[in-house]
């Protein structure tokens, strides 16, 4: 069976403990809540003393990352665009600094196996990506594939 692996890579434009940050963890545990609420969310990873890419070391802010398995595609989109979560997309700029150059906020692959799944491997395909744009080794929503590498396109 196989499932979809999410990484973000961001910056907040504050110190962890500035009030703007705090709300931002507060929503983020609301956001995450939600998520295991859904059956859909596999498996969080905890980010502590995991470093941030050094393609995205250029900015001033304070790194945030996240990794995420899912039970498929469509459920992590479907969770990306709705509810809590998108509600805190609407508000990220009061949280999170913009990207600088061309480098995205996430990636997403499939897996066949849940220990494949590793920060080191997240850096892989966020590095992949930036390298060669969207294949079916690391993607986005805009250029989606499916498990057999196929393209996918989303209404």
């Amino acid at each position: 069976m196989a499932f979809v692996v999410s990484y973000t890579v961001g910056r907040l434009k504050h110190p962890y403990e500035h009030p703007a940050s705090r709300e931002f963890f507060e929503v983020g545990y609301q956001v995450l809540r939600q998520a295991a609420i859904s059956g859909n969310l596999l498996e969080e990873f905890s980010p502590e003393g995991v470093p941030l890419p050094e393609e995205v070391n250029n900015g001033d802010g304070y790194p945030i990352l996240t990794l995420t398995v899912w039970k498929n595609l469509e459920s992590l989109r479907s969770f990306t665009y709705s509810g809590k979560h998108m509600r805190a997309l609407r508000d990220r700029d009061k949280w999170i600094e913009p990207h600088k150059g061309k480098h995205p906020s996430y990636v997403v692959w499939w897996t066949d196996k849940m220990e494949d799944v590793s920060w080191e491997e997240a850096s892989k395909r966020y590095k992949n990506y930036i390298q060669h744009g969207p294949t079916p080794f690391s993607f986005d929503y805009k250029h989606a594939f499916d498990y057999k590498g196929e393209r996918l396109l989303f209404n």
